[in-house]
């Protein structure tokens, strides 16, 4: 339909249209011709009338004769017509006469190569100006570049003086091409409307793009989860994004590092689903490991222990990270208590209880730290001064006697 529509306004509608053959419509309508001859007669009466009556001119009415000589000029007159079909009479039948159809298609053609050749200078005309934006738009984006500099949304700048050329450009060459200014309007919607219709994806990719450009939702480098997607940025273009992905629960690698997969997605996802940025603005997360002690143990003493043991490990590291989070918190005016140290909190379960350690550490670190926790505490509990204190959960216990009277089978 577009396509269609810009046909017209390039080549336009014949404003005269092509005559009816007279002959056609006196065939049509044999009685016309008995009026036509009494009109005639009409006018001579008139004629002599004005001569001083003189000649006395009588009414004559169209008789049979008539009638018949009508009807063979009529029929004459269709068959002398340019492109009319020929008439067998004893027949009936119509039939098209093959030469003149021949010519009426070389007509055609020929008028339309005279048409592309009236056409021609304005095409070379309208592909230069396409070839001048082009030029135009580079000077343009490098003036915008090192002006713009290393500013966030230099891109995106950059990108729409781009498009706003290119547009004004491609409006400019139809309206060249078709020597009308109301073609630039006329093309603008026409190409709107096509791109829209056809092109829904690519679109909803490239304003998914220019939003993040403008609200910074994440950058190159960032640690994103986007829907399904978990990983680094690694690279932005104006479709899709590309990222480095980090693993996961139902992933071959559990912890949160890079497994060495490159995951691409269109940007189109940013106006659909959540993204979670762990790293923009302030690349620090809480994390949290769980220790399980049987419900027997003494849960006070072990919480103590655990938090001592905590705050020796990853206490030194949390006190840069804590004041930049409280900076942000002041900055927004919320009242959040920030502590800069290692929590410790007791989280019952059916067997055992679990004692959780709640710290703040790097978003590409979790993994680092939790292994250290979880060593420094596994040493510390199986000091011999708090076993009798901390017993480990059931499950481990239970394990542990089961291989205990699995050796004294064995002995």
């Amino acid at each position: 339909m577009a396509i269609t529509g810009l046909f017209l306004i390039l080549w336009g509608v014949p404003e005269d249209a092509p005559a009816q053959p007279v002959g056609a419509a006196v065939a049509g309508a044999p009685a016309a011709s008995g009026t036509v001859t009494a009109g005639v007669g009409a006018a001579t009466a008139s004629a002599d009338a004005e001569l001083g009556g003189a000649t006395s001119v009588s009414q004559v009415e169209p008789g049979a004769g008539d009638e018949q000589a009508a009807g063979e000029q009529a029929t004459d007159t269709a068959q002398e017509a340019p492109g009319s079909p020929l008439v067998d009479t004893a027949a009936g039948n119509t039939r098209a006469d093959p030469g003149r159809s021949v010519e009426e298609a070389t007509s055609t053609v020929r008028q339309f190569a005279v048409d592309f050749t009236t056409l021609l200078p304005k095409i070379l005309i309208a592909l230069g100006l396409l070839l001048a934006a082009g030029i135009i738009v580079r000077l343009v984006r490098a003036v915008l570049r090192r002006v713009l500099g290393e500013w966030e949304r230099a891109d995106a700048v950059t990108a729409i003086a781009g498009i706003v050329i290119w547009l004004l450009a491609f409006g400019i060459a139809l309206s060249v091409i078709a020597g009308d200014t109301r073609t630039l309007i006329g093309s603008v919607g026409l190409l709107g409307l096509a791109l829209s219709w056809a092109l829904q994806a690519p679109i909803e990719s490239f304003a998914g793009w220019l939003l993040n450009s403008f609200k910074g939702y994440y950058r190159v480098g960032d640690r994103i989860a986007v829907g399904e997607v978990f990983g680094d940025v690694y690279r932005i273009d104006f479709m899709n994004t590309t990222v480095w992905e980090a693993g996961g629960p139902d992933k071959p690698v559990q912890g949160a590092q890079p497994t060495g997969a490159l995951i691409t997605f269109p940007n189109s996802e940013v106006l659909r689903a959540n993204i979670v940025n762990y790293t923009r603005g302030f690349p620090y997360v809480w994390d949290e490991i769980q220790i399980g002690v049987s419900n027997e143990s003494d849960l006070g003493y072990a919480m103590r222990v655990i938090a001592a043991v905590a705050r020796e490990t990853i206490g030194p590291s949390m006190q840069g990270p804590v004041e930049t989070y409280r900076a942000l918190l002041d900055q927004e005016n919320l009242a959040y208590d920030v502590s800069d140290e290692p929590q410790v909190y007791l989280s019952p379960t059916d067997s055992w209880t679990d004692v959780v350690v709640r710290y703040l550490v790097s978003a590409r670190e979790r993994r680092k730290w939790s292994s250290a926790l979880h060593l420094r505490i596994g040493e510390e509990l199986a000091k011999p001064e708090h076993r009798q204190r901390v017993q480990p959960s059931y499950p481990t216990a239970r394990r542990l006697n089961m291989l205990s009277d699995a050796e004294d089978q064995d002995a």
